[in-house]
């Protein structure tokens, strides 16, 4: 989904549907990311890079 709307877990862009990076690099929705992860319950990977997932706490 473009970054400037909202996941389709949301109803309006805005708080509700934050973006995120991972230190890989990649930004995704909040939702999206997390749903992505509970998914891959063994190895959470970035789905762009298949890179270990974690959070980039800036």
């Amino acid at each position: 989904m473009p970054f400037d709307g909202c996941c389709p877990d949301c109803k309006l862009p805005g708080d509700d549907c934050p973006l995120v990076w991972g230190q890989c690099s990649h930004c995704f929705h909040m939702h999206c990311i997390v749903k992505w992860l509970q998914s891959q319950p063994v190895n959470q990977q970035c789905p762009m890079c298949r890179q270990s997932w974690k959070f980039n706490n800036k």
